[in-house]
């Protein structure tokens, strides 16, 4: 049975997504009613029952902590300048999410499907061969073994999407298909006792995609914005990813359903580490405003796009080289 309940200490709701795998049609109607629910209020919530692997999770999260933890050179020798497909290690302060902030204080690893220059895809936007670090021998399976089954759920939480619009539930079976998928490895140092002025782990921001499935270490430092009440931490909770919405989403429901400002600011005094993957879609996927979701006589907010027309306007925005 799906569940909403708000959890006092985060304020974003805790939802059992089991039924979405059950035979019964009623009770993945009930996930995609909590689903709508959520998606309205802020698009941010907590999943339950996602079917991931534990020991996948505690690998990935290993092999993480193992690739930052090497010398600065090892981990330039894999650099993303060096792809074509954003491939690869971004160092500290690479990027600034808010405008008019100083760089985030983080270094990420970006990892996606590879894609051989022989196919006929790899002329794509994003599309292309991972860089694997050598000297780690467990951690290329270790992340493989995580985009996998962070691409299944994905697959699972559009088919959610649509159920919780009142669409049939293959509506975005399209779009997924050849996703272009992306897992982001993430090291905050801890935040110095005198940062720049209102410098952030990562700074305020709206993702960019589809929807982000997140899996963040016991540090904490993850802030949603509500109207209501500012800024409202986001907790780590054993045994749940944070679910959130992308610009996507925003779009295609004409902003009825939410893709909304998080910020991280690591004041734990110690590592943080996270593993957001990004459920995005097939990136010459027309994208435009689900008619469903218009009322009688409202226009689109937004103009038709694609993932790569988007994708290549923000990251233009955001990266600093």
């Amino acid at each position: 049975m799906a569940t909403a309940a708000l959890n006092t200490a985060a304020h974003l709701p805790i939802i059992d997504i089991s039924g979405l795998r059950s035979a019964d049609a009623a009770k993945r109607r009930s996930v995609g009613q909590a689903l709508r629910a959520a998606c309205v209020d802020k698009g941010f919530f907590y999943i339950t029952a996602h079917g991931v692997p534990e020991a996948v999770i505690r690998q990935a999260f290993a092999e993480s902590e193992r690739f930052f933890a090497q010398p600065l050179d090892a981990k330039m020798a894999l650099d993303k300048s060096r792809s074509t497909a954003n491939r690869g290690y971004e160092p500290l302060a690479g990027q600034r999410l808010e405008a008019g902030t100083p760089p985030d204080l983080k270094e990420s690893y970006f990892v996606g499907t590879d894609t051989l220059p022989s196919d006929p895809r790899s002329s794509q936007f994003g599309r292309g061969l991972n860089q694997w670090p050598d000297g780690l021998p467990a951690f290329r399976a270790a992340m493989e073994a995580y985009f996998a089954e962070l691409s299944a759920l994905g697959g699972l939480m559009y088919r959610g999407l649509a159920l919780s619009l009142g669409l049939d539930e293959s509506y975005f079976d399209a779009f997924y298909t050849d996703p272009l998928n992306t897992l982001r490895l993430i090291h905050y140092p801890p935040q110095p006792a005198n940062p720049l002025p209102d410098q952030k782990g990562c700074g305020a921001h709206t993702d960019f995609g589809g929807m982000t499935l997140l899996m963040q270490d016991d540090a904490g430092g993850l802030q949603v914005w509500d109207e209501t009440h500012g800024w409202i931490d986001a907790p780590p909770i054993p045994g749940t990813f944070v679910v959130n919405l992308g610009d996507f989403v925003s779009l295609w429901t004409n902003g009825l359903y939410r893709s909304t400002l998080h910020r991280v600011i690591n004041t734990s005094g110690r590592e943080r580490y996270s593993l957001p993957f990004f459920v995005n879609g097939a990136p010459d996927f027309p994208v435009s405003c689900i008619p469903t979701c218009l009322a009688p006589g409202e226009t689109p907010k937004f103009a038709p796009t694609t993932i790569a027309q988007h994708f290549a306007a923000m990251y233009r925005k955001t990266y600093l080289r």
